[in-house]
């Protein structure tokens, strides 16, 4: 059955607003030609592209499962911006950046979200520690939830640092197999004592259709330089093999999750 990629809108970058320094890459706040604002995460920051990938890929991933995810768009930025900013790092950053990022609607007035204050319940704990160890989300700990609160909801952001095993090629069929260890320090793991049902649930909605629709929204300008194959397309399987090998040993994961959780409570 083909399954029809989501679709992303693309938006350009009319002004930059304010930048978000507690973020280690340094997003910022821009407006674009439709008249909203988005965090804008930049092609020329940190781990560069890969970030963009593993955002593009998580949120829409994420989306598709049910969370509350901002909308992602594709973030054009022209080069005048590099030539007007009077921060030299912020220029040498935009100037790293020219060509095409991605952004994700910016939620003004949100909160972060606090664990000892807003309860979760044990369903919603249990899929998105499932979902981050699909992703190998390396951060959703109680120092960093990567979660907000917006109109009393829980929205999921940052997943740039998800899909790590594209920092270093060696093994990716390996780690698609592996237990994700780091879900000992996931914030939400004690709450999470629905993991049998959720994998069930989100594995019947995770096609290898519904895998291959939504890697191959990314574009084919962050899949050249560090990767592991020539082409854009040979590079774009790598993540959908990924996903697909993760999914088909999920029990792996899910036996990992709930031996972390036996740990701790």
């Amino acid at each position: 059955m083909k399954v029809n990629p989501p679709e992303i809108r693309s938006v350009e970058v009319i002004r930059y607003v304010t930048p978000l320094r507690e973020g280690g890459s340094l997003p910022a706040i821009v407006e674009a030609d439709d008249e909203f604002f988005y965090v804008l995460k930049f092609r020329g920051a940190g781990q560069g592209v890969k970030a963009l990938i593993a955002e593009l890929i998580a949120g829409e991933l994420a989306r598709l499962l049910g969370f509350h995810i901002p909308e992602i768009v594709f973030a054009s930025l022209d080069e005048a911006f590099g030539r007007a900013e009077p921060d030299e790092e912020i220029q040498d950053l935009l100037r790293a950046s020219e060509g095409l990022n991605l952004g994700v609607h910016y939620l003004s007035g949100a909160i972060t979200f606090d664990a000892l204050i807003t309860k979760v319940e044990p369903l919603l704990a249990s899929q998105l520690v499932w979902f981050d160890c699909l992703i190998t989300n390396v951060d959703r700990t109680a120092r960093n939830t990567n979660m907000l609160m917006w109109h009393k909801e829980l929205w999921l952001i940052d997943h740039g640092a998800a899909f790590y095993f594209h920092h270093n090629w060696q093994n990716w069929e390996e780690q698609a197999k592996r237990p994700f260890i780091q879900v000992r320090d996931h914030v939400l793991l004690p709450q999470a004592s629905e993991l049998d049902a959720v994998d069930s649930a989100f594995r019947e909605i995770l096609t290898p259709e519904v895998i291959h629709a939504i890697v191959s929204l990314i574009p084919d300008a962050w899949l050249t330089g560090d990767f592991p194959f020539e082409t854009p397309e040979e590079n774009r399987k790598v993540y959908e093999q990924f996903l697909n090998t993760r999914l088909a040993n999920a029990a792996v994961f899910v036996k990992g999750a709930k031996d972390a959780r036996e740990a701790l409570i």
